[in-house]
């Protein structure tokens, strides 16, 4: 009997999905005391998951690869990203697993949230568990580096397939590093850009970075913005200006620009200036994917992101 043939897909995601529930309060409580919430949403998330459903919105085909356990919130994890046409053949079911899961309290008056999660408990996607030949239909490895070691394994046979490899980094874990010297994108939190070198300066930080040899680096920077480096060129970029209501997702989605406009080719200015636009937008609402704006909304690239800065 015949198998049809997957779809060709155009980004490879491996890395994290979840199950969130979010809430608003007016401030975040002291111990010992009780508060009410007054809007509730249960959605999906992670920072490659997240990042695939925003491609998908605009328009590129993805498939991913991760773990869910067999339990309520793993069904509704596989729900929330087949509604957004993911392919999820790559998706590895725990048996007695509890999938992974996030309580969020947003502090929209402030424009700040806690998050409250907690891993999967199953076993860590194995690097044999990888699908390399739908790795290998791809255009781009897109993977958060947090299971370092299926990680790696893809990043490998994605660089020495000529695929190219963004990475959204948000912890200065054990191998990072060595995805690093293996992306062609590696942007990471201003947390990690912290722990790699003792102090608060995202240039250094960069530097120190774009020397493992990818052709972009990034500190995201939150308000501040972002500073990214390409080829040893500084980039500064202001974040744009809104209300916000919850940061959730704002990171997953500014990487998920990136990666759209990696893959349309445009200038590295235009992307990173694309994926801080939308990456505002998704503050304007509760959770991480309501907010995905459409990217034909896009009014083109901010002023002060044309020129480069030597600082």
């Amino acid at each position: 009997m015949n198998q049809t043939p997957s779809p060709k897909i155009r980004v490879f995601g491996l890395g994290q999905c979840s199950l969130d529930y979010l809430v608003q309060v007016e401030a975040y409580p002291p111990s010992d005391a009780k508060c009410e919430f007054q809007t509730l949403q249960v959605q999906g998330g992670g920072p490659v998951a997240t990042a695939l459903v925003a491609l998908s919105r605009w328009g590129v085909s993805s498939s991913f690869a991760g773990v869910v356990g067999d339990d309520h919130f793993g069904s509704l994890i596989r729900d929330s990203l087949e509604s957004e046409k993911i392919d999820l053949s790559g998706l590895r079911l725990r048996e007695g697993g509890a999938s992974q899961f996030a309580f969020v309290v947003a502090e929209p008056g402030r424009g700040t949230r806690t998050v409250f999660w907690r891993r999967p408990t199953g076993r860590p996607l194995a690097a044999h568990e990888i699908d390399t030949e739908r790795l290998q239909q791809a255009e781009m490895l897109y993977t958060d580096g947090l299971m370092i070691d299926a990680a790696l394994a893809a990043a490998r046979l994605a660089s020495g397939s000529g695929i190219r490899v963004v990475v959204d980094a948000g912890t200065l874990r054990e191998g990072m590093l060595e995805l690093a010297r293996l992306s062609d994108a590696f942007v990471v939190s201003e947390s990690f850009a912290r722990q790699l070198i003792g102090g608060d300066d995202p240039a250094a930080a960069c530097r120190e970075l774009a020397a493992l040899g990818p052709r972009l680096v990034g500190v995201t920077l939150g308000a501040r913005g972002y500073v990214a480096s390409e080829d040893g060129q500084l980039i500064r970029g202001a974040a744009h200006r809104v209300q916000a209501i919850d940061t959730t997702g704002c990171g997953d989605v500014f990487h998920a620009g990136i990666a759209y406009g990696m893959l349309e080719g445009w200038s590295t200015r235009k992307c990173l200036d694309f994926a801080a636009w939308a990456a505002s937008r998704v503050a304007t609402n509760l959770g991480g994917r309501t907010g995905i704006p459409r990217c034909d909304d896009y009014p083109g690239p901010a002023r002060d992101s044309d020129s480069p800065s030597t600082a």
